[in-house]
């Protein structure tokens, strides 16, 4: 029998609350016909306004090709567009139309209240160290080049936040 200690295993633990985390996205953003993957997309369009294809596979750490296809359908489905760079002609530069802009603060919400179901009764000391934790992991992997994730992509008004049945106050 192959043993493994599921318990300690620290990316165990981080997979499957990014798992959760991810479910928890796409049931809050389906009533908005975009997934997770697509609204990921729209919040680094909103960090940077417009970016080549190639860098937002960087940015979001996936493969080229993986994007390629949530591309395809965020631009079918009107989403965003994708043109050829004028300097070069290999790189496509993609942006946001003018769909996203009306329910870009119901999508943030639904991030924000995603967001505050998962650290309901998580001391604020606690989220930090989580923070500084994660941070550090990230340095030893070599995969923190990126810097920090933007916090400026979540930009919609404080309050109450419905979370499931209740009401989770975000501040």
């Amino acid at each position: 029998m192959i043993r493994f200690d599921f318990e300690k295993s620290v990316g165990y633990w981080i997979f499957s609350t990014g798992h959760m985390l991810s479910r928890a996205m796409n049931e809050e953003l389906s009533s908005h016909g975009i997934t997770y993957r697509q609204w990921e997309v729209l919040a680094w369009l909103s960090y940077h306004g417009e970016i080549t294809q190639s860098e937002l596979a960087e940015q979001m750490r996936i493969e080229a090709p993986t994007l390629v296809g949530v591309i395809d359908r965020m631009e079918r489905d009107g989403w965003i567009t994708r043109e050829t760079d004028p300097c070069d002609r290999r790189k496509k530069i993609i942006r946001a139309t003018d769909k996203v802009q009306p329910v870009w603060e119901q999508m943030v919400n639904c991030a924000l209240a995603v967001r505050a179901r998962a650290i309901v009764g998580i001391p604020e000391e606690d989220l930090e160290v989580m923070r500084r934790t994660l941070s550090a992991m990230r340095d030893n992997m070599g995969e923190n080049v990126l810097g920090p994730v933007p916090t400026n992509t979540l930009v919609a008004p404080t309050g109450p936040v419905k979370v499931g049945s209740e009401t989770a106050r975000v501040d």
